[in-house]
């Protein structure tokens, strides 16, 4: 089955020769748009925010942090802070009981800055009073004696200057090597490119409550994307053991990575142990920007080499990927960057090498694509230049290299999933390219720079883009991806209790697709999330609907049969022959016919189950092994508009073609993939959080550019292609990583495309985008 959009843009589903599509389809279940079951709340106001939270005896907290990128720390004096009215505790390093480090991958970073602060905004101490300014003015109150240190905020110089850390500079190598590392090409095109520094950016503030429980542990209330880890990482910190550690998720307003700062947590945890009291944080957006990991900035260095036809030959990459201070998650984010550094295309022969480095740099780690996006942008730059050096037009190049399924990656793995690219590319570059657009006074808004622009329609150059982009879904190297869950069913209502986080992805929706389609109970209700529950792993790399919607349809399976069972005993038939629609069962022949309710006769029925997709592998020292699951692929073609003195860029239109698996719930993908290109035009052309020498400038939305309703270009979303992975719960893929990665490489197409500019940074800056190149007096 293929997928596509109708004209207005709403997503259909075409079915495959000799299917024939249902008349009158249900109203719930797999493949229908049913509504978020979060959707009236967070249109009314009354989502529970953790910024709302509320406790009696509440306690307000405050966190000191470090005005310089590095320094020494000769001293810290809390006498002021301590002294004041209304403080009712002062935490710094000395007063963690635990473990003083933590980390998702490698426990690095201090809870609070001991004998060196390695970043803008690392914490020193936190303080709890009875009102949030007293805190405030509390925590300015402690005084830090600094030996300010030079900071190192290159990533190349990281090779060669002293160590920043006790675990050193390097995080980790990865030297790729695939097929004959001294073949050639007949022609080369070589490219340096520069990857900005991208920001969550969430949309509700970073909260949280931490409360002391009577046994001696804590609760801790947050919009926690991952709550076991989260717990374990606080137990270590607090000395306790992780069942005297409680981490209840509260409503998450969105999610674009992991968006909790965990020091957050951690600084709460300790004030309400400390103080015996409630304490409550919520983080001011500068902290926000300080405090938690963003995109890693990237540098990359690219040799392609193909033959006179332009099929590709070998690949040569330098991948320099900053850490910043502490590792959390670079050293997956550049597994995923050197094993798609070559992109969906076929090469037989690669050299790669990359490395992530700590810095002095605001910390990097998990964020929607990471390492995939970089490397896209690289890798499709270069096939631009190829195709303007062999004369060809860039959709060409590209078909002329396009991976299928059987195809090796550079890490020697063979794609095993569907692996529709030529398909992909072949929706965007044959839908109807949009009108040009009219030199009228009242079009006079179409112009880059939105209206009243400077600009000239005479100076306007339009540009058509092309980019292809792959992803992995769910963790690799080796990552156990096991999720748990627990199907109820009472009466005519029907519980989903899941550790897996709603985080905007749409789990919740589905479980209770899932829980509709399998059982015939129209109400279902999904329970919220904590750490009591068994793990279900983080919300990412599309892991909850692959994983945590396995687990649930396992479940919901298992309580069908025991539906079933007694009905199909008392006719004398298996349960395979009987069938669950529309809050009916009915038998093959017809014989037996009764309702859900009725089967169920006030009986509660429950099951649990869990779900953990095959194991894979890390590389090895060679970059060889089956390191993931699966992969994803988005093709996108972008329509821009440059004014060509001016260097001002408006994305006309995006176009995608995506692989998706299957269509679960339609209304709720086409959101996903539109989330995810518009997050993408964001790296393309205005978001980098921008510091010097360490320093963050600007750190709040006004210094920061997101892009608004005005910014987003008309996404047309031309083909969904629902080849089905055999290997996947319900057959259905990651959706919203994928056009995150490949957007950003299409705009800077289009740029190229109309300027005839090489186009090597994201996001692209206006003296980028002119002509001819900016003259310096």
């Amino acid at each position: 089955m293929s997928g596509t959009t109708d004209g207005a843009g709403a997503v259909t589903a075409t079915p495959a020769a000799g299917v024939q599509a249902p008349v009158e389809p249900s109203s719930h279940g797999l493949g229908v748009s049913l509504m978020s079951a979060d959707a009236a709340a967070k249109a009314e106001g009354t989502f529970p925010y953790a910024a709302d939270l509320w406790a009696e005896g509440l306690l307000w907290a405050a966190v000191l942090r470090s005005p310089h990128p590095r320094a020494r720390i000769r001293s810290v004096d809390t006498r002021h802070a301590t002294e004041m009215p209304g403080v009712r505790a002062v935490v710094t390093h000395e007063d963690v009981p635990g473990d003083k480090g933590y980390g998702r991958g490698i426990a690095d970073r201090p809870v609070f800055a001991m004998d060196e602060v390695r970043h803008h905004g690392e914490p020193i101490a936190a303080v709890a009073a009875d009102h949030p300014d007293t805190a405030r003015l509390a925590a300015a109150a402690i005084v830090v004696d600094y030996e300010v240190l030079e900071a190192v905020t290159d990533p190349q110089l990281a090779f060669e200057a002293e160590p920043l850390h006790p675990d050193g500079n390097l995080i980790r190598h990865i030297p790729l090597r695939f097929g004959d590392a001294e073949a050639m090409g007949e022609v080369m095109v070589e490219g340096f490119y520069r990857i900005g520094r991208q920001d969550p950016a969430p949309i509700g503030a970073e909260a949280g409550l931490a409360v002391p429980r009577p046994d001696g542990g804590v609760e801790i209330y947050t919009a926690s994307t991952d709550p076991h880890t989260d717990r374990d990482l606080a137990a270590a910190s607090f000395g306790l053991e992780p069942e005297q550690v409680k981490v209840v998720v509260t409503g998450v307003p969105g999610a674009t990575a992991d968006r909790e700062d965990p020091g957050i947590q951690l600084s709460l945890g300790l004030l309400a142990l400390r103080t015996g009291c409630p304490v409550k944080l919520a983080a001011t957006r500068e902290e926000s920007f300080l405090a938690h990991a963003h995109r890693h900035p990237t540098l990359l260095r690219y040799r392609h080499h193909a033959d006179a036809e332009g099929k590709l030959v070998k690949v040569e990459a330098q991948i320099l990927m900053d850490a910043g201070a502490y590792a959390d998650t670079s050293a997956e984010a550049l597994a995923a960057a050197v094993s798609f550094a070559c992109g969906p295309y076929v090469v037989p022969h690669a050299v790669v090498e990359g490395w992530a480095v700590r810095t002095n740099n605001p910390p990097s780690g998990h964020m929607r694509g990471e390492g995939a996006l970089q490397v896209c942008a690289a890798y499709e730059g270069q096939m631009d230049k190829l195709a303007a050096h062999l004369g060809l037009e860039p959709d060409e190049i590209r078909r002329r290299n396009v991976m299928a399924t059987g195809d090796l990656l550079p890490t020697g793995q063979t794609v095993t999933c569907p692996a529709p690219v030529a398909e992909l590319l072949r929706a965007v570059t044959e839908a109807p390219l949009p009108e040009l657009p009219k030199d009228t006074p009242e079009a006079e808004w179409l112009l880059p720079g939105g209206p009243e622009g400077a600009g000239e329609p005479g100076a306007v150059r339009r540009g058509v883009g092309y980019a292809l982009g792959m992803v992995h879904m769910l963790g690799a190297e080796g990552a156990d991806e096991v999720s748990t869950a627990t199907v109820k069913v009472s009466g005519s209502v029907a519980t989903v209790i899941c550790a897996a986080v709603e985080t905007g992805s749409g789990f919740s929706t589905l479980a209770r697709q899932i829980v509709q389609e399998t059982l015939g109970v129209d109400e279902v209700h999904v329970a919220g999330v904590d750490t009591d529950q068994p793990p279900a792993g983080r919300a990412c790399h599309g892991r909850h609907t692959w994983v945590s919607g396995g687990a649930v349809e396992r479940a919901a399976k298992m309580v069908r049969t025991q539906l079933l069972q007694p009905l199909a005993h008392k006719f004398g038939m298996s349960t395979e022959l009987l069938q669950i629609a529309d809050g009916k069962i009915t038998s093959y022949d017809g014989v037996l016919s009764t309702t859900v309710a009725e089967a169920l006769d006030g009986k509660e029925l429950w099951a649990t189950a869990q779900c953990r997709p095959h194991p894979t592998e890390p590389l090895d020292e060679t970059g060889q092994g089956d390191a993931f699951v699966g992969l994803a692929f988005c093709a996108i073609r972008c329509v821009a508009d440059v004014d060509i003195e001016l260097g001002t860029v408006r994305v006309v239109e995006m176009t995608v073609a995506q692989d998706v698996g299957r269509v679960l719930n339609p209304r709720q993908l086409r959101v996903r993939i539109e989330a995810g290109v518009t997050q993408g035009l964001g790296a393309a052309l205005m978001e980098n959080l921008r510091t010097t020498r360490g320093q963050v400038r600007h750190p709040d939305l006004t210094g920061y550019a997101l892009p608004t309703a005005l910014d987003a270009p008309d996404i047309r979303i031309v083909k969904l292609v629902e080849d089905r992975d055999v290997v996947a719960p319900f057959g259905a893929k990651a959706a919203s990583a994928v056009p995150v990665v490949t957007s950003p490489a299409a705009v800077a197409s289009a740029v190229r495309a109309a300027t005839g500019r090489p186009i090597g940074r994201l996001p692209i800056r206006p003296q980028a985008a002119v002509a001819q190149p900016v003259q310096t007096p």
